[in-house]
């Protein structure tokens, strides 16, 4: 059997360095965009879950302020009245207080699972791996 040349080898001999040099800036422009998009796509859907998860802590703010009022006014009446008219408000101020323990967990629950760009860091941190395995490649 004769050492026959790969076609890898053949192209590696009939190229120029300087076109060589032109096809790694090729890809590795072409890697950098493609990291990029990636990056765009991961940060547009935690901004999205983030501000998912925002909206239920305001909704949250709300309803824990409005079962301040409803406690405010339910012992108003409960001192003022003595009898079952205050208590009305009792029980409004803990629907309210209810909805807001609800809103809360919900919203903390989807503010925790927003996990940024956790591929692209996989895929960036690949590429110093990628350039080594061509160095040792030549060798």
């Amino acid at each position: 059997m004769t050492d026959m040349p790969t076609p890898s080898q053949e192209k590696a001999a009939t190229t120029s360095l300087g076109e060589l040099v032109g096809e790694v800036s090729r890809d590795l422009s072409e890697l950098m965009r493609k990291e990029l998009e990636l990056a765009k796509a991961e940060l547009s859907d935690s901004a999205k879950r983030s501000g998912a998860g925002a909206g239920l802590l305001g909704g949250a703010a709300y309803a824990a302020m409005m079962t301040l009022l409803f406690l405010s006014i339910a012992l108003w009446w409960a001192l003022g009245l003595l009898v079952g008219g205050g208590w009305s408000g009792v029980i409004v101020a803990a629907i309210w207080a209810i909805a807001a323990i609800v809103l809360y967990a919900v919203g903390m629950g989807r503010l925790r699972s927003v996990r940024g760009a956790p591929r692209t860091v996989e895929t960036v941190k690949a590429i110093p791996d990628a350039f080594k395995r061509n160095e040792e490649n030549r060798s």
